[in-house]
């Protein structure tokens, strides 16, 4: 069974989701879902990262979705998820949203394996503490992501360590519109997040599910992850995780992968993808799925139980 497809305006497939739904998180916010593939399939959820929604995920979807239960969903203030009030934006508001999502699509003991890239993956290490993510986390594989210090170790702007420091800060923080994606809004953001061999069509796609992300959603998650501190909750992320990390990331650079790597308690292995930057599910995306199906038949084949998808 494989998902059904629309198309972008490039002419590319887009998968549509066999069905929709929107958990609702500890605070009462919706959290929009979609799911793809066969129901009795082994299951992967996908948490996306800062700036991004469940359509930075459309590789892995259209291939996993013919042989997996495919479940991803928007974080809080992306995609087709609202946004909060103050408050509401925290590492904790993300595990609680994680936990909802679980709750509405995993029957109770279901096991699944979870990716997540960027602030996805730090959405995993929020949660590693938590119950409902210690009954259904099977394996996880941590994408582009580090655990705390990220405007100290970001490569993005350069010249000394204050001014670096400094400008990615800024970054994080800022609330101006991107406005239109146009030639110079695409050659900005694939010097920031992407290798110098992505091609012209993936970073079209990207730039536009960036412009995409509403501008004050940003600055909250930005504001987030200029304070992550995560490291406590990596030593309890105690099931079997891979790492991954393009050598070109300039937004969480390869030490982030590698101090992972070294604090993991069930630490699986870390793979680097030379030439590629942050977007790696997008710019490799064939080597990101890969790793999935080879954390599913490691982890998970052969534990599919029947799935919960009441409506919450």
């Amino acid at each position: 069974m494989s998902a059904r497809r629309s198309r972008r305006r490039t002419g590319n497939p887009v998968p549509v989701p066999g069905r929709t739904l929107f958990a609702v998180s500890a605070d009462g916010s919706r959290v929009h879902v979609e799911l793809y593939g066969p129901e009795e399939a082994p299951a992967v959820v996908l948490a996306h990262g800062w700036t991004c929604s469940t359509r930075f995920w459309d590789a892995q979807i259209a291939d996993l979705a013919v042989d997996h239960r495919v479940i991803a969903y928007d974080q809080r203030g992306h995609g087709g998820s609202p946004d909060v009030g103050p408050g509401g934006h925290s590492t904790d508001a993300l595990a609680d949203d994680l936990e909802a999502v679980l709750a509405a699509t995993l029957a109770p003991g279901r096991k699944a394996v979870l990716a997540g890239h960027s602030m996805g993956g730090m959405t995993l290490m929020a949660a590693a503490r938590r119950p409902r993510f210690r009954e259904h986390a099977a394996a996880v594989l941590l994408c582009s992501t580090g655990s705390g210090r990220l405007a100290d170790e970001a490569r993005v702007f350069v010249g000394p360590k204050a001014v670096r420091t400094g400008g990615t800060r800024a970054l994080l923080l800022a609330a101006l519109p991107l406005g239109p994606v146009t030639p110079v809004t695409r050659s900005l953001l694939k010097y920031a997040t992407m290798g110098p061999g992505s091609s012209p069509e993936r970073v079209d796609t990207c730039a536009r599910i960036v412009h995409a992300c509403p501008r004050q959603a940003r600055a909250s998650w930005g504001r987030v992850l200029s304070e992550l501190d995560l490291d406590l909750d990596v030593a309890e992320l105690r099931v079997p995780t891979a790492v991954l990390v393009g050598l070109e990331d300039r937004m969480t650079p390869p030490a982030h992968a590698r101090a992972l790597a070294a604090a993991l308690p069930e630490f699986l292995g870390l793979t680097e993808l030379p030439g590629m930057g942050h977007m790696t599910p997008l710019e490799a995306p064939e080597a990101v799925t890969a790793k999935m199906r080879e954390l599913v038949a490691g982890h998970l084949t052969g534990t599919a139980t029947n799935e919960k998808e009441d409506a919450v």
